[in-house]
């Protein structure tokens, strides 16, 4: 964690630990997003002073990377891990990682992040990048690792391999964001599901021989 270069007003509390304040921006940040969100509510929403939040984290930038770091990439990394162990068909894994995808972020807090990130990125480019290098990049990154696997065991025709990952996440994205959208666009979420078994119908049959 990142060690603040000044002495904090307030005492530490023995039993505050950092998966506490994770917890508690990860709430906030979904909630209202990074630039309404206040350090002085995350820490007492997790029952810590401002002080003691600042022992951790030196600033709300570095907490919200914090917290996709601890909560988005590691999900990632046990994807890649999940894809590089497969030994079934390319049809089989597509619908592994898609299920396992939804059923771990899109059916969690975490798919409040495409949203947060679509509305602040603007604002906040830093920010912006660092999500495009952790998430996106990494996530795109897979599929095309998996339409490649594809290609070389004959189950898949070739593809641009640069538009086609984009096109096949576009739908997941806008799944999550329906979820936390209200009025226009919006999809109830128990609907969700059905949407997701079609999305996932439709793919095949897109790029399966």
């Amino acid at each position: 964690m990142i060690a603040c270069p000044f002495k904090p007003r307030w005492e530490r509390r023995k039993d505050a630990r950092p998966q506490e304040l994770l917890d508690a921006a990860l709430d906030h940040f979904v909630a209202r997003g990074f630039a309404a969100t206040r350090l002085d509510d995350v820490a007492r929403s997790a029952g810590v002073s401002k002080g003691t939040l600042y022992l951790y984290f030196c600033s709300k930038e570095e907490l919200f990377k914090a917290v996709v770091r601890e909560s988005i990439v590691p999900l990632i990394g046990e994807a890649e891990v999940q894809m590089a162990q497969f030994e079934g068909s390319t049809e089989d894994l597509f619908r592994l990682l898609i299920t396992t995808w939804w059923n771990s972020v899109g059916e969690s807090k975490l798919s409040g992040f495409p949203k947060l990130m679509m509305a602040e990125a603007g604002n906040f480019p830093e920010l912006g990048q660092f999500y495009q290098e952790e998430v996106v990049d990494r996530g795109e990154n897979l599929v095309r690792s998996l339409l490649k696997r594809g290609v070389a065991r004959g189950e898949i025709a070739e593809m641009d391999m640069d538009i086609a990952p984009k096109i096949l996440i576009a739908p997941i994205i806008m799944m999550m964001m329906w979820k936390h959208s209200s009025g226009i666009c919006k999809v109830e979420p128990e609907k969700l599901s059905g949407y997701l078994d079609f999305y996932i119908e439709l793919s095949l049959k897109g790029f399966l021989r």
